[in-house]
Formats: C-alpha cells, sequence, structure tokens
C-alpha cells in the first residue's frame, strides 16, 4: 500500500506544539509514559488470550529497551494487543476524549513558564487524556512506530516531526506488538542524555519499578577491559500493593498513582487493603483530588482492576466497586479466585460479593476518619466527589444511611462562602440534628440551583423567624436522593417548598387558620381572578402566613416535582405532564391587601398586578418566564400607573 500523508487534529497539533516549544521542568517523564502504554497494551493482550487462548496460544510478555548511542535512538517495544492502520489513526492522530478542548484553553492561560500553581499545565495534560505517545516529541526530533494487530498479519508504520502531519505506510514486524522509535535531540549541557544506560535505569526505578512486566535492557557489561551488550531486567516487578506500607515511599505511591489514573494531580488520600479470612484479598485505592472532566459523560473508564495472585485479569472491574464510587482508582488482588475468570463468572461468585462489602466497609471507614479528622481534605473531597456519592443513597438502599451520614450539605446557619470566618459552609445531617430546635418537627430542606438565592427564598420567612435551620440543596440528584429516604434516624426529611410542611406549630397553625378564615370573604374575588387568568398553571391560590416580607410564593403539592426537578427533565427531552402549583398570597403585605381591593372593585388593572405578581414568585422559585413579553407589558403598565399616580413635582 502506497505512503499516505495525514494530519492531526486540531487539539493534536495544539498540543504537539505545547510539547516542542514550551519549557518542560521534567522531560524524563517521555519514557514512564511510553512504558505505561506498553504495559497496557500487554493488559489488552492477556485479556484477549484468557478468552481465545487456543487460537493464540502461549507467549511472554515483556517490554524492551533499545538504545543506540552512536545513532542516538532510543527505542522501546512490547509484544501486546498491537494496533490496526485505522487504530493507529483513531489513537495517535486524533484526541477523542471529551473536554480537550477546555482543558487546552485552560492550559493556555498559564504564565510562560508553562506552570500552574507548582504543576506544569502541560504535564497534567500529558496523562489527562491518555496521550503519553506524544510526550515523545518532548526529546525527539522524530518518531516511527511501527506496529501489528493480534491476530493480523500485516503490521503498520507511522513517522512523524510533530510538525502537524504524519504518514502512515503498510510495513512488517515479526510478531504483534510495538515499537516505538525515538530520533533523540542532542542532549543539552544541563539534560539528561536519554541513551546513558544509568540515566535509563534510574528512570525506570523512578516511574515503572512496580510494572508487572520485565523491562529489559540492552546494557554494556565489561570484563577484562572489554564491553559487551547484555539483556538485563530493569525494574523489580513488584507489586505495590502487596508491600509492607512501611516499606514503600510516597514518591513510589504517586507513581502508582500516575500509572493507574494518568492523573497528575497528587491523589487525596489513598485506602490501603489487607483482608484475611474466608477470602483472603489485598487492594490500594486512590481518591482523587479533583473530578475529570468528563466524569459525567464518559462511560466509566479506569476503575479499579482486578489482579489475581498479582497476575492482571482486568481493567474497570464493575462487580468491585459500586457505580457511586466510580471515581476512585486502584486495584484488588485476590489470593482465590480462578485465573482464568470471566466477567460473567464474576457476577455470580460469592467471594467476589465478600471482596466487594469488605471494599465498600474499608472505603466507608477511610472516608468517616477523613470526615471526623481532617474535615478541610474532605470538603474537597466532597467538592468534586459529592455528587457522585450520593447517588449511593438511591443505588444501595443497604447503605442510604451510611452514605447519608457522611454527606455534606449548604444550610441557612452556615456562611455560603468558601474559608469564611464562622466556617466552610457545609455542614452534615447529625451536626444539623444537634442544632435543632426542641419544637422542630424534622429536618427541614429546600430544593433549587442556587445555595444563594435559596437562602433569600420567601419560602424560608417564616422558617428564620422561628430560627430553624433549612438545609439548601443544589444538586440534582437531592430531589431524587429525598423522595427515596423519607428520614434520617428517627428525624423526617420535611420540604418547605411543599405546601404542607409549615413553620408553626399545631396551636399556631389553628390560630393562624382562624385568622385566614375571616379573610377568605375579602380574598375571593382575587382568588378568582388569579385562577382565571393562571388555569393550566395553578391549582389553587390562597392565603398563607409562610411569608413574612414577601408577598408571593409558589409551592408544590406533597411529594410533587419540584420546578428545578422539572426543568431539568424538559432538558433531558422527557415528556412530563404540567406540574400544577400552588400560589401562595401574604395577607399581611399591603401589596395583596390592595390587590384584594381592586378585584373586589373588579378594576381592570388587577389582571396586570396579577400577572406581574406571579411572574416576581416564579423567578424567586428560580423558574424561567414561559412569556416575557407579558412580564415586560405588565411591568411598563404598572410604572406607567405609578407615574401618573406621582407626577414629579416641581
Amino acid at each position: 500500500m502506497a505512503q499516505e500523508k495525514l494530519f492531526f487534529q486540531s487539539e493534536a497539533a495544539e498540543l504537539l506544539k505545547m510539547m516542542i516549544h514550551s519549557v518542560y521542568s521534567n522531560k524524563e517523564i517521555f519514557l514512564r509514559e511510553l512504558i505505561s502504554n506498553a504495559s497496557d497494551a500487554l493488559d489488552k493482550r492477556r485479556i484477549e488470550v484468557l478468552s481465545n487462548s487456543e487460537e493464540y496460544g502461549e507467549y511472554e510478555p515483556g517490554i524492551r529497551i533499545l538504545r543506540d548511542r552512536e545513532k542516538r535512538t532510543l527505542t522501546i517495544e512490547d509484544n501486546g494487543i498491537g494496533m490496526s492502520r485505522d487504530e493507529i489513526v483513531e489513537y495517535i492522530g486524533t484526541i477523542a476524549r471529551s473536554g480537550t478542548k477546555e482543558f487546552l484553553a485552560t492550559a493556555g492561560k498559564g504564565d510562560s513558564s508553562g506552570k500552574n500553581d507548582s504543576l506544569s499545565t502541560q504535564e497534567m495534560l500529558i496523562g489527562q487524556f491518555g496521550v503519553g505517545f506524544y510526550s515523545a516529541f518532548m526529546v525527539a526530533e522524530r518518531v516511527e512506530l511501527i506496529s501489528r494487530r493480534l491476530g493480523a498479519t500485516e503490521a503498520w508504520r507511522f513517522e512523524s516531526a510533530g510538525e502537524g502531519s504524519y504518514v502512515v505506510e503498510e510495513a512488517t514486524r515479526p510478531e504483534c506488538g510495538t515499537s516505538v522509535k525515538l530520533w533523540l535531540r542532542a542532549a543539552g549541557e544541563d539534560e539528561k542524555d536519554y541513551v546513558d544506560e544509568w540515566t535509563l535505569r534510574d528512570i525506570v526505578r523512578k516511574y515503572s519499578d512496580f510494572i508487572a512486566y520485565p523491562i529489559v535492557m540492552n546494557c554494556s557489561k565489561w570484563k577484562d577491559k572489554v564491553e559487551t551488550v547484555e539483556d538485563e531486567v530493569i525494574n523489580s516487578q513488584k507489586a505495590i500493593w502487596s508491600r509492607p506500607e512501611a516499606e514503600v515511599t510516597e514518591d513510589e505511591y504517586r507513581e502508582f498513582y500516575r500509572h493507574l489514573s494518568h492523573d497528575w494531580q497528587e491523589p487525596l488520600t489513598r485506602i490501603a487493603i489487607n483482608a484475611e479470612g474466608s477470602v483472603n484479598f489485598k487492594g490500594l485505592l486512590f481518591v482523587p483530588s479533583q473530578a475529570p472532566f468528563d466524569m459525567f459523560t464518559n462511560d466509566r473508564s479506569g476503575g479499579v482492576s482486578l489482579y489475581i495472585r498479582r497476575v492482571f485479569i482486568m481493567n474497570d472491574c464493575k462487580d468491585l466497586i459500586p457505580e457511586y464510587l466510580r471515581f476512585i482508582r486502584g486495584v484488588i488482588d485476590s489470593e482465590d479466585l480462578p485465573l482464568n475468570i470471566s466477567r460473567e463468572i464474576l457476577q455470580e461468585d460469592p467471594r467476589v460479593r465478600v471482596i466487594r462489602r469488605s471494599t465498600l466497609r474499608k472505603v466507608f471507614s477511610s472516608l468517616r476518619k477523613m470526615l471526623e479528622g481532617e474535615r478541610e481534605t474532605y470538603e474537597k473531597f466532597w467538592t468534586a466527589f459529592g455528587r457522585v456519592f450520593k447517588e449511593g443513597v438511591v443505588q444501595d438502599r443497604e447503605h442510604a444511611q451510611t452514605i447519608l451520614e457522611l454527606s455534606l450539605f449548604r444550610s441557612t446557619a452556615m456562611q455560603l462562602v468558601e474559608n469564611a470566618e464562622k466556617g466552610s459552609g457545609w455542614t452534615t445531617p447529625d451536626e444539623y440534628i444537634k442544632r435543632m430546635k426542641p419544637d422542630q418537627e424534622g429536618i427541614y430542606y429546600l430544593v433549587g440551583r442556587d445555595a444563594s438565592a435559596l437562602k433569600d427564598s420567601p419560602k424560608l420567612e417564616a422558617f428564620a423567624e422561628k430560627g430553624y435551620e433549612v438545609l439548601l440543596l443544589t444538586d440534582p440528584v437531592d430531589e431524587v436522593v429525598m423522595a427515596q429516604t423519607p428520614e434520617y434516624g428517627e428525624k423526617k426529611f420535611l420540604n418547605v417548598g411543599s405546601a404542607e410542611v409549615q413553620a408553626t406549630g399545631e396551636e399556631e397553625r389553628k390560630e393562624a387558620e382562624k385568622k385566614l378564615e375571616t379573610l377568605q370573604g375579602a380574598f375571593e374575588p382575587l382568588k378568582k381572578k388569579i385562577m382565571a387568568f393562571f388555569p393550566e398553571i395553578l391549582s389553587d391560590a390562597r392565603l398563607s402566613v409562610r411569608m413574612k416580607s414577601s408577598p408571593a410564593c409558589l409551592v408544590g403539592a406533597e411529594n410533587a416535582m419540584s420546578l428545578q426537578m422539572e426543568q431539568l427533565m424538559h432538558a433531558m427531552g422527557h415528556e412530563i405532564p404540567v406540574v400544577k402549583r400552588v400560589l401562595e398570597l401574604n395577607p399581611e403585605h399591603p401589596v395583596v391587601r390592595r390587590l384584594m381591593s381592586l378585584a373586589e372593585a373588579n378594576d381592570e388593572r388587577t389582571e396586570d398586578f396579577i400577572s406581574v405578581l406571579y411572574d416576581q414568585a416564579l423567578i424567586l422559585d428560580g423558574g424561567t418566564l414561559t412569556d416575557p413579553g407579558r412580564f415586560a407589558r405588565g411591568l411598563s403598565r404598572i410604572m406607567s400607573m405609578a407615574l401618573e399616580e406621582n407626577p414629579k413635582k416641581e
């Protein structure tokens, strides 16, 4: 097949430009990335061979480093799964991961040194989207890749100088796998020489010593002043999770996390597991310090890998950890499971269920310890992953109360500004309960899109006057959580946005009802006009003592879908019936009193005031005006009336 000249996708071209022309503080990571890619390819071949052992036969997996000091070339090769022509174009010619453009835009805002805080933004990008291959261009003026896909007879050659284009043509390779050959740039006076044996040894020991496959390098041996070249395994291949914690350095843990996650940020915490009993297994899990760009758009990638007696079996084993902990990265290594286990067998194996339960208990225990002893760190965790973690209340009913116990919420009693003098703005349900008033009926909450806006909601005025704290729930999952979990411990969750939930006690409620009854006759004309004006939107209009300073608010029936959830369902393309709400009016407010008089007199201006009053309540509830033109016209007429009645005095 003739040679093809192709061009990198725009984001890939921009990344290459960064690699070649930016100043890097740590160029040596290119070798770590290429070895990591080779290890991944060997993992993938192992999975393929496990399910088709008769077809592919036996092989000795390994990674090989070849160096040529005279030609200044360095080659990293493996006998992994390899790539086809289309895979080379897809994986190397493009960057298809969601969020790449946004990250590149962020990286472009760094200073001239390419730094972002203590970490180079470009270095973060290398691993963030699994594009470690590009790091080769930091040290190479030209890169050649030859790859042959497992099961294929033909191989393919890729070559590029990193200038926006590359060539692809058919090639030969005796076995499946990939070879990446780098023509290295000349080493500067203060730079490392990447064909030097001891430089390469140090880099492998630093970043890749724990790789499960042997890394072999052609090393110099001297005998009687005569140099010979012999192959030598230069990594220990020790499973880091099987070693005592005291024997593993923080740098080793850090590099292992980067190997697993391709994340250049420090992990927030790590969780070591050593379970002995009916099922024996070890594990090492990490909680990242920040959520990836594509946490809600990418179908779980990474996750927790399964090993059996230190042999890699599969990546992202969903049976080991629940969906709501999908942000955790790490490994579980079982001593008891068979090596030929499949995903289907995993689902039925009782030993896997034991591993899952034990792992979950350890994760909960570690999070509780962080919450109680490292509150600031826990709040960072919650800011990044709380929205995902709360999904467990719905998905995992067995542990719903534990998940709520570990949950953080904004509330009216807390400062909403991070790091404010009175606190960081978060509270747990247990902390809330300790602050509850003796006469409080339950845990009050209000659902909306923004905590600051919720704190000023008219629905909270009576609760604030009583000194009742209200949780401010702003995540889309919160409403589902509350619907699925009506109580925490012995305390009921009560939605103050519901028409049935009031801040008054039984005696006060009876007194308020008597007072409102005396006003019903005067209110009836206004109610009729309101219901006639909004027959498709409102289920009722009524007087209420819920408000103290606002004229009106919108509330829902018990267990009714909130306005925010309704909008979210529409945005997702779901067809749902119209949810009618109740317009409550404050009889003590002068606007409402005046409206009652106008309605009783059948004043033609009443509808303008009703229209604007409803839209005002809708906006305060976080809703979107369905007819902005009507609102603008009504407001203009009201302004005209006010100006005519109160002309400017000369």
